[in-house]
């Protein structure tokens, strides 16, 4: 341990979330007349009384959990002459290593301090010694905290993906896309990895709600999410923009490869097996450059498909060639 941690003017122990010592300074050990060999390896309550244990499961255990660390606890430590030993406790815990930093400064005499801890170690030892009660309703509520721990992290992750998802389809929805398309400029101007990106649009969908209605309407972007999703590689972005409006970020492709790529997709399409009816597809394509905004490259290939719509629909347009 560095020297001027050892000679700070407080107390410091490193140990586990679960209470283990790891490591301690000088100052500590003659903070209670302690030695390396009664702490390190031991747990921390090993030097607190039942009363400040109990305090201590109140206290540090729940909120090192829920928010990674604990201020201003007070104390009673048992020095190894039996002395009880009057401490301001803090700590924090640092994941990257899995330990808890805890410094401790010692109050001295003060009677008020020392007469409310009194108080609340004889309540406290009496709840202990009346079958154990206390502990048993702290342990209880203890296992009920990681409960609804596990809870809230399941729920967070679950509002998560609802977050990024396409209700109906089940891709990922526009603000996701969005956010990866944002990464992918930023990754561009960092390592000139350039990428395309294909709009495409169902054509004459409107026609469709307006003689099957809405509901044949949505069969029809489900089965167009699942070929979309079972066409392209794991690692490309697929995402439902609105309405009848796809997206697909393709990484590493140029304009050809690009042009060549939705072309596929767009035969794919036309000659699919559909179980309601055949739908064609209408796609503008935009390849990457480093003077791009999320804005810009929308824009471009927004405009190619507009040209595709122009020239007759069910064609694929890059933003940069002619009509294929």
């Amino acid at each position: 341990m560095d020297k001027r941690l050892h000679s700070l003017p407080c107390g410091y122990i490193s140990m586990t979330p679960q209470g283990i010592i790891l490591d301690v300074n000088r100052t500590f050990l003659e903070m209670g007349n302690y030695t390396q060999d009664n702490l390190i390896s031991h747990h921390i309550e090993s030097i607190m009384s039942v009363a400040n244990k109990l305090l201590f499961h109140s206290c540090f255990y729940p909120f090192i959990q829920l928010n990674g660390y604990v201020d201003e606890i007070y104390l009673n430590l048992k020095g190894s002459n039996g002395t009880d030993i009057p401490v301001l406790f803090n700590g924090k815990y640092y994941e990257e290593t899995d330990v808890v930093d805890c410094i401790f400064v010692h109050m001295g005499r003060r009677i008020d301090y020392e007469q409310e801890i009194r108080k609340a170690k004889i309540l406290v030892e009496e709840a202990y010694r009346e079958k154990n009660v206390a502990l048993v309703k702290m342990e209880e509520l203890h296992l009920e905290l990681e409960h609804k721990q596990i809870e809230l992290l399941k729920l967070n992750n679950k509002l998560e993906i609802l977050s990024i998802t396409d209700g109906l389809t089940g891709l990922k929805n526009r603000r996701y896309f969005i956010e990866k398309l944002d990464e992918y400029l930023v990754q561009l101007k960092q390592t000139n990895c350039l990428f395309s990106l294909l709009i495409l649009d169902i054509d004459h969908f409107k026609s469709v709600n307006d003689t099957h209605g809405h509901l044949i309407g949505d069969e029809v972007l489900i089965q167009l999410a699942k070929l979309l999703a079972d066409f392209f590689p794991k690692d490309y972005t697929i995402a439902r923009y609105g309405g009848e409006e796809f997206v697909v970020i393709l990484p590493l492709r140029n304009e050809e490869e690009s042009l060549k790529e939705a072309e596929l997709l767009r035969s794919t399409i036309q000659f699919a097996k559909w179980e309601i009816m055949k739908i064609t597809v209408s796609i503008g394509v935009a390849t990457s450059n480093p003077m791009d905004t999320t804005s810009s490259i929308m824009a471009h290939a927004d405009k190619a498909l507009y040209s595709s719509k122009e020239s007759g629909r069910n064609k694929v347009t890059h933003a940069t060639f002619q009509i294929i």
